[in-house]
This record gives structure tokens, C-alpha cells and sequence, in this order.
């Protein structure tokens, strides 16, 4: 019994064999497909340098009083945006009122000490035209006389002083722009040495950063002289303010500034960038990232799907003459747009490289196959 089912089994296996190959059924077969390659070549293009910075107002300034006094009235609230000679404060003037009707009492005073003193020297010089009284009285009354007269000036500068003291008793903006955070409540004793608020005049908004090594070489291989910083910032292209949610401020901004020194913990220099706001949509405080794009010259670029990254090396395969592929080691730089990188050495222009399929290219494989049709891109 088992040899018959054993028998069987060979008969079936021998007729599917031969129905198969009656058949024909066609087997797949390999094929060769082309990689993408490009040819390099120099070109220029724009690499946008980012920065990060901080807003500040042009025109900052911090309120303190002139006067010490009580705080009786707080005019302006927090973030209001208020004109030049704008009330902001007031502190207890009675003080400074007093002072005023005082200086202005000795004033009088000194006035009439002054008539008195220049009645007595004409009337001394009247009798000495006459040779009745003596050189020396005369000449002691134009003495007093002259003592009243720097009494009358010294009188007069205390009710000057006085009228200062009452006027900075009302304290108003010197520019136009922002109310910050006000420090002090009414009711509270205040000094010179208190800060009211800080008035953030936001007309032109500076955007404070530091400009890194990298640009700094650049400055020192074009042979920057000191007196030529004006030039170099009146060239360097127009700045763009992202803020921290990614949004584009719409204004332009130019550098204005460059300190000469550089800093010897941090080696950059600190500059600003100066932008409009017209709509007062940039306050002080707020941080951001400057965006300058700066122009390179003949420089080789490739895509970033041409390179390989292995390690800590960067590949690029490069086409030789029988259309096998070879592992070019490269120094890349990244252009800033996402899509490219610039070789600064291991490749020349001219040379041919694999760029769609790099990563699936082995070292001496053949990757261009002209029966199949070359794609390349020039």
C-alpha cells in the first residue's frame, strides 16, 4: 500500500513539471535603469545668515523723578501709547509750591534793599560832585549798592529754582511711544533714585545682535580698514525681523551700527539693525531672529540628496568615464534654503555626480546605462 501511494505521488509531480513547460510561462528578468546624474558647475547664490536678537526702542527712556515727594496721581496706564509732552505723573507739590512763594518773598526784598542801596550811592555821588562828602562814602555806598544788585540776581535764580522744582513736580514724556511696567503705586513716597516706568519711543525700533566669527573673517579677508565700516554697513543687504512664532515682520530694517571692538568672551561684535514701525507692532523686549542674505560668487551647489552622509563624512558619487560610480569625500557648507548645499572642496566644475538614487549607489557600480536611455540633468 505505501509503495503505490509513493508511486502516485512521482506520477503527479513528473505531470505538473510537464504542464508547466507546455506552458511557456515567462519568468521575470533583471533590468538596468539609469540613475539621475548633473553635471557641476559654479554659480552664485544667496545664503540668508541668521541672527538672533532683541527688540529695543530707539528712543528708551527711564522715567525717575526729579523730586522727592509723595506719588498723588498716575496719569497713563501700562502699554498705553502716549505723545511727546504728555502728563504721566504727578507728585505732591505743596512742598515745592512753598518753596516758590518764599524764594519769591526774598526776592522782593532784595529788590527793595537794592532800590534803598542805589538811592543812597546817587546821593553820595551828588555830594561828592560837590565836594561835600568824602571818596570813601561815596565809594562805600557803590559797594552796597553793588552787593544789593548780586542779591537781586541770587534771589531771583532761587525763584528760578524754585519754579523747576514745581514744574518737574509734573512729570511728561519726553518722546512720544510705549508705557512699560509701572513700578511704584499711589500713595508712595518717591526719589530721584525711584523708576516710575521706562517709555519705550517706538516710532524706530532698534534690533540689537551679534554678528558671528564667520562674518567677521569675511570682513578681515576683504582687507576692512576701520575707516571703512560706514561703507561696509551702507552695503550690507537689508534685514529681515521673524519673530519667535515665525512671523515675518513686513518692514525692512538696515544695520546702523558695528561696535570696532570685538568681544573677547563671545568674538563677535554687537550691531543694530534699525526698523520702521509705523503701526507700533514691534514693542521693546521681544526677541526674535534677524535674516540677512548675504550673495556668494562662484560657488558649487548641489542638491542635498546628492550626498551621502557616512559617519561623520559627507559622500558625493562621482560619475568616472565607463560610467561606474566612485565615493568622493566632500566638505559641504549649508546654503540656509533646505534644498542645497555648497561643496568648498572635492568636487571641480565639470565633474558629473549622481544626484536622485545617490543613497542606493555601491562604490564601482555602474550607474549610467545608454540602452536604457541616460538621465541627466546639465
Amino acid at each position: 500500500m505505501k509503495k503505490k501511494n509513493a508511486l502516485n505521488l512521482v506520477i503527479a509531480i513528473a505531470t505538473t513539471t510537464l504542464g508547466l513547460s507546455s506552458c511557456s510561462v515567462d519568468m521575470p528578468t533583471p533590468t538596468d535603469s539609469s540613475y539621475e546624474t548633473m553635471k557641476v558647475k559654479k554659480t552664485d547664490i544667496e545664503i540668508p545668515y541668521k541672527f538672533s536678537a532683541r527688540m529695543k526702542g530707539q528712543n528708551d527712556v527711564t522715567i525717575t523723578p526729579q523730586v522727592s515727594g509723595q506719588l498723588m496721581q498716575i496719569c497713563v496706564s501700562e502699554g498705553q501709547l502716549v505723545t511727546k509732552g504728555q502728563t504721566l505723573f504727578i507728585i505732591d507739590s505743596r512742598s515745592a509750591q512753598l518753596e516758590l512763594e518764599a524764594a519769591q518773598a526774598n526776592l522782593q526784598a532784595a529788590l527793595a534793599q537794592e532800590n534803598s542801596a542805589k538811592l543812597e550811592y546817587e546821593s553820595n555821588k551828588n555830594l561828592f560832585d560837590k565836594k561835600i562828602v568824602s571818596s570813601y562814602m561815596l565809594n562805600n555806598s557803590e559797594n552796597l549798592y553793588k552787593q544789593a544788585q548780586a542779591a537781586v540776581a541770587q534771589a531771583q535764580a532761587a525763584v528760578n529754582h524754585a519754579k523747576v522744582n514745581l514744574g518737574f513736580c509734573t512729570i511728561k514724556a519726553s518722546v512720544s511711544g510705549v508705557i512699560g511696567n509701572i513700578s511704584p503705586n499711589v500713595g508712595d513716597q518717591v526719589s530721584p533714585m525711584t523708576p516710575l516706568t521706562i517709555l519705550s519711543g517706538n516710532s524706530t525700533m532698534w534690533a540689537e545682535f551679534s554678528v558671528t566669527e564667520s562674518i567677521i573673517e569675511s570682513m578681515v579677508k576683504e582687507g576692512m580698514k576701520a575707516n571703512e565700516v560706514d561703507q561696509y554697513i551702507a552695503n550690507l543687504p537689508p534685514a529681515t525681523f521673524v519673530m519667535k512664532n515665525g512671523t515675518e515682520y513686513p518692514h525692512k530694517g538696515r544695520v546702523v551700527s558695528m561696535t570696532g571692538v570685538v568681544n573677547a568672551s563671545t568674538g563677535s561684535l554687537s550691531s543694530r539693525v534699525s526698523f520702521p514701525n509705523p503701526d507700533g507692532h514691534l514693542y521693546s523686549g521681544i526677541q526674535g531672529t534677524i535674516v540677512m542674505n548675504f550673495e556668494e560668487k562662484d560657488k558649487i551647489v548641489i542638491p542635498q540628496y546628492a550626498v551621502v552622509r557616512l559617519q561623520d563624512k559627507s559622500l558625493v558619487y562621482k560619475v568616472q568615464a565607463d560610467s561606474t560610480a566612485t565615493a568622493v569625500d566632500v566638505t559641504i557648507e549649508d546654503t540656509g534654503n533646505g534644498k542645497d548645499f555648497i561643496v568648498t572642496s572635492g568636487l571641480n566644475e565639470g565633474d558629473q555626480i549622481v544626484t536622485v538614487g545617490a543613497n542606493n549607489v555601491t562604490e564601482g557600480q555602474r550607474v549610467l546605462f545608454p540602452q536604457g536611455g541616460v538621465k541627466s540633468k546639465k
